[in-house]
């Protein structure tokens, strides 16, 4: 017959903890504790969902009213004096006078960029960005910025408060974001979403690997390459981003 200790039950909140798993003391003990036990809690899982939840509850409290807004994604590496940069302002402005927000990574390079256009236009000039280890912090014309410790929560404000993608030369965090918006899409998780890649010559050889070697062997559908549209024409790109947005 069973030994009673191993039955043991405690119930804390929606969980439940037998035999070994029970816990000593309350939560309240825990949250009370020593300040070296604190320290401790801080780092501990529990506590984490619990930064989690307020880093959403201050991301959608700061973007409820921003409006309709465009992302444009692009690398940190890009130089102020090269053409690409040029661009990214061009698009900045022509979002902001298409009726459009800008909404970037917060960063420098072509977030800098894009944020630099929507400001000269009069336009909504926001910065998303992101605690790293090497700190950039928010590059200055953003207006209205949010930091958020994780990468998934800021990644679900991109997609909410976004009508649509603007996707320059960048890196694996650009390209992390694409990815990210083309598989919502494909699962129909959001919809009526445009996300265009700027730059034929950059994202060329991509496209053709996703044909040649994903579509072809069977890993994706043909229709899938509609899911996105690539230009080198600032107006078309402001164009095919807006048009198709409520």
């Amino acid at each position: 017959m069973a030994n009673r200790e191993e039955f043991q039950e405690q119930r804390l909140g929606p969980v439940i903890r037998r035999r070994s798993r029970i816990q000593r003391g309350t939560m309240d003990q825990h949250l009370l504790d020593t300040r070296e036990r604190a320290a401790e809690y801080v780092h501990e899982d529990p506590w984490r969902v619990l930064r989690m939840q307020a880093e959403f509850v201050e991301g959608f409290g700061a973007l409820a009213e921003v409006g309709p807004a465009i992302s444009v994604f692009g690398s940190a590496r890009t130089a102020p004096e090269s053409a690409e940069y040029a661009r990214g302002v061009a698009i900045g402005k022509g979002l902001v006078d298409a009726g459009f927000g800008v909404i970037t990574g917060g960063g420098p390079g072509v977030m800098e960029a894009a944020n630099k256009g929507a400001l000269e236009a009069g336009g909504l000039s926001v910065g998303l960005g992101i605690e790293l280890p090497f700190e950039q912090g928010l590059n200055r014309y953003v207006d209205l910025g949010v930091n958020f410790r994780y990468f998934f929560v800021r990644k679900t404000c991109f997609v909410k408060y976004s009508q649509g993608f603007v996707v320059l030369p960048g890196g694996f965090g650009t390209m992390d974001e694409l990815f990210e918006a083309l598989t919502l899409v494909q699962t129909k998780k959001v919809t009526r979403f445009p996300i265009v890649l700027f730059g034929s010559e950059y994202w060329g050889g991509l496209v053709d690997w996703l044909r040649k070697t994903v579509v072809d062997g069977g890993k994706a559908a043909e229709r899938d390459l509609d899911l996105f549209h690539i230009t080198d024409d600032v107006s078309e790109a402001v164009g095919l981003v807006t048009k198709e947005t409520p």
